[in-house]
């Protein structure tokens, strides 16, 4: 069989099945199974398929995952997350347009916790925007930072949609987790500096009132005592990596009993609130675990039926520039995105745009972070862009779908000029790996 008759049926019956409904995970195993009958012999096929699959499962990498959820779980059933949140709008006293920035630190401490952006605009666009409206505040300085948080959360440690790409990728876990620590940081600025400059262009996007004022004592008080333990454990982890003193999966273990201590210090743990976060982290986990064994299984029918090895043949055969690939690699993760959600597009993507990218030169820890950046400006990429709809959902009748079409597009052209000084500076991403 041709190399893209073979791919045309695996993918196609992926996206059929997708289509009436099924879900992603047992989709990628129906198709997989197919994919076996037709080109590993029938049955035997099948069963060697599966035993490979769970072979993946047992990878140590996978251990960051439950412990990485389980801390965000934590930080948002017991309260930790909002008592930050709070603080941080109490600290910023009467800086124009301040609720823009508390949405931006508060919506990316969320996501980053709950590794959810779908979750995490639903939850601050339901909390902040009508705050934001009775204070007089215009649609794009409401909607505009809370849809760009997401690019935030994908990339900043800890991440377990980072984790997850990196296992599935075969990229060095701690490595991935690192390279997002400057980007991210550069990208926060670029926010800010965007969120500063819409307020000196139009002081009337984000009206002053009047808030109570702190003491520096008592803002000093504040900030050691509901944002650095939070922040400091989320920084303590990335140091223990950096610095070798723990891997990847130790070190998601200790942020998950950081965790655990922090709410039992500020006397916010209950059995309901442990339950709660042990319970939501088992269902992202479960999830997560078959899309590993989905994507381990899709691979290897990818390489057997002859799909991958023909499909790098044929990019590779028209002699195009590195950068002219990277490009449209990074145009068909915009497109994914307006039907499919992260993981659905990164179990399609993956077996098929690593291998290409090792082929083309590319750093492995470079090219997943500039896929996980696709993937997140993607979900706000109109007209079809998940979070735009999501939004839409959570938001005041009278917002219309332009208002948050324009309220986007400014912070995806933050994410965008990331992408282009990643593709520039390569050592943005690759410093503190190489450290």
């Amino acid at each position: 069989m041709i190399w893209y008759e073979s791919l045309a049926i695996l993918v196609g019956s992926i996206m059929v099945l997708m289509a009436v409904g099924m879900p992603v995970a047992i989709a990628f195993l129906a198709a997989c199974i197919l994919g076996a009958l037709i080109f590993m012999g029938g049955e035997r096929g099948v069963t060697q398929l599966l035993n490979n699959g769970l072979g993946s499962l047992t990878s140590y990498a996978l251990v960051p995952i439950p412990l990485f959820l389980l801390m965000g779980e934590i930080f948002f059933h017991t309260g930790l997350g909002n008592r930050m949140f709070s603080t941080i709008d109490k600290l910023m006293g009467k800086l124009p347009g301040r609720l823009s920035y508390v949405t931006v630190l508060g919506g990316t401490g969320f996501a980053t916790l709950s590794g959810s952006s779908m979750g995490s605009t639903a939850l601050m666009g339901s909390l902040m925007v009508p705050e934001m409206n009775a204070r007089g505040y215009k649609k794009h300085m409401s909607l505009g930072p809370i849809l760009g948080t997401g690019g935030l959360a994908i990339i900043i440690p800890p991440s377990a949609l980072a984790v997850l790409l990196a296992t599935l990728a075969r990229v060095d876990i701690g490595a991935l987790l690192l390279a997002g620590v400057v980007p991210g940081v550069l990208l926060a600025a670029l926010y800010m500096i965007l969120i500063y400059v819409q307020t000196r262009i139009d002081p009337e996007a984000a009206p002053p009132y009047d808030v109570e004022t702190l003491s520096l004592s008592e803002k000093l008080f504040l900030l050691l005592r509901d944002v650095v333990p939070m922040v400091g454990l989320m920084v303590g982890i990335v140091l223990m990596m950096l610095y070798g003193l723990a891997t990847p999966s130790e070190a998601a273990a200790f942020g998950a009993l950081g965790a655990l201590v922090l709410a039992a210090l500020f006397r916010a743990i209950t059995i309901k609130s442990l339950a709660d976060s042990v319970m939501g982290a088992l269902r992202v986990t479960i999830m997560a675990y078959l899309i590993v064994f989905g994507s381990a299984t899709f691979s290897q029918l990818l390489a057997f039926s002859g799909a991958s090895p023909g499909l790098i043949a044929w990019a590779t055969s028209y002699d195009l520039p590195p950068l002219a690939m990277l490009l449209a690699m990074f145009s068909v993760l915009l497109v994914l995105g307006m039907f499919m959600e992260q993981i659905s597009m990164m179990l399609l993507t993956v077996p098929i745009f690593f291998p290409l990218a090792t082929q083309l030169g590319f750093d492995p820890v470079w090219f997943a972070l500039i896929m996980l950046l696709g993937l997140e400006i993607s979900f706000t990429t109109p007209p079809f862009g998940l979070l735009l709809f999501v939004m839409k959902g959570v938001a005041p009748p009278d917002t219309t779908m332009r208002d948050i079409y324009m309220s986007a597009m400014p912070f995806i052209g933050c994410s965008l000029l990331l992408v282009v000084l990643l593709v520039i500076f390569p050592g943005l991403a690759l410093w503190l790996p190489g450290l």
